[in-house]
């Protein structure tokens, strides 16, 4: 009985060890690649974060579809700021702390602006909004032309429209700041002193009403408006316009260009909405010939493939992804803080869906007006922009 009973046992416990060896074993999985990125999810552009978190994603895909870093696939780490540059701070410094080489992100100027002190030793930190001037040879990008691009090609076209004089209305936040600055000094310059500028009026982002601003405008006999705010108040601003029966050219800023944005204004839509933009605003059969206009075609066809009507929102991350991606796949993942910083800074070539870019000529942008920066209109009936002027304005 007892030797039965053994026998028993030696035979379940050979069919389990027999069971145990025959099944594969699987693989490790590779490490993924993090690279964080702190994004406005939350708050009061919460549009244009989750805008963007959608082009990141487009592009983790796309790229650990052809190999991500070394075989290590890629993980962008999305962190919610709430479009408050206290947290971006706060996020940053945990960025920071952990000796990552590069970051994506912040997407305002104000956050921007925030976090880059802590930048001084890296890592790289592609800031995603136009209006911020990072010093040469710093560990701050852009990969974006900055607002004094937009303001050259919004001076230019007014002179090429003939428009005698202009107004501007500016939010008295950081965006407003430098918006005045760069608009002044674009039309103080050869390429816009033709045209005067006849009044210049300011309002706080949280203001319920810019009435008495646009009364004033309204008489300065201005031939054109530039409203220099985004999200919400710039929504105040231009319903504000269409009760004002002010009907003249208005132009805006392209971080306004979204659908959903031109949706909350359909009702008091301006009868000719300008915008200085990037390439991707157009359907790329409207731009010229050449890698631009297929790097900006294939952009959209991998949103399409994706069932995502792409916007000018998710530019903002896409080369910035791009040219990031390519640094860590040169130097590989092990790269440090100051190799990316110097990969970049010495690349020239890089044909993005914003133009093509050298930032050796261009410290920290890679591109300015003469190379990415169009004028489009807003066409309700195509529900569209049209391109209204070539490259550089």
């Amino acid at each position: 009985m007892i030797r039965r009973t053994l026998f028993r046992c030696f035979v379940g416990a050979l069919a389990f060890a027999l069971l145990v060896t025959s099944v594969p074993c699987a693989a490790p999985a590779a490490d993924t690649y993090d690279i964080s990125a702190v994004l406005p999810l939350t708050g009061s552009v919460a549009l244009l974060g989750n805008a963007v978190a959608k082009s990141l994603a487009l592009v983790e895909d796309n790229v650990n579809k052809s190999g991500g870093i070394n075989g290590r696939p890629v993980k962008f780490v999305i962190l919610d700021d709430q479009s408050n540059p206290t947290i971006s701070v706060q996020l940053v410094n945990r960025i920071v702390a952990s000796k990552a080489p590069v970051m994506i992100g912040p997407s305002l100027n104000a956050t921007c602006s925030a976090v880059a002190p802590l930048l001084k030793d890296g890592p790289v930190g592609m800031c995603l909004s136009p209006g911020i001037h990072p010093d040469p040879g710093s560990y701050v990008f852009s990969a974006a032309p900055s607002t004094l691009d937009l303001a050259i090609v919004t001076a230019r076209y007014a002179k090429k429209r003939g428009w005698k004089k202009i107004a501007f209305l500016f939010t008295t936040d950081a965006s407003g700041i430098d918006g005045e600055k760069v608009l002044k000094q674009a039309f103080a310059s050869p390429d816009g002193n033709a045209t005067a500028v006849v009044d210049v009026e300011y309002f706080a982002p949280a203001d319920l009403t810019v009435a008495a601003q646009l009364s004033r405008i309204k008489n300065s006999g201005a031939d054109a408006l530039y409203v220099w705010a985004s999200g919400t108040p710039s929504v105040t601003a231009l319903r504000g316009i269409a009760n004002a029966g002010i009907d003249i050219p208005i132009l805006t800023s392209y971080s306004n260009a979204t659908y959903e944005q031109l949706n909350a204004i359909k009702g008091f839509m301006p009868k000719e909405l300008l915008i200085p933009g990037l390439p991707t605003m157009v359907p790329p059969d409207q731009l010229a010939r050449g890698q631009l206009r297929d790097a900006v075609a294939a952009y959209y066809r991998a949103f399409q493939t994706a069932g995502i009507r792409p916007d000018v929102l998710q530019t903002s991350a896409w080369d910035a992804a791009q040219l990031v991606i390519t640094a860590l796949r040169r130097l590989g993942p092990n790269a440090t803080a100051a190799q990316v910083r110097d990969y970049i800074a010495s690349l020239n070539g890089f044909t993005g869906v914003t133009g093509r870019y050298d930032f050796r000529a261009i410290p920290q942008r890679g591109v300015d007006w003469k190379s990415s920066v169009i004028m489009a209109r807003w066409d309700p009936a195509k529900d569209s922009f049209v391109s209204v002027s070539p490259i550089g304005g």
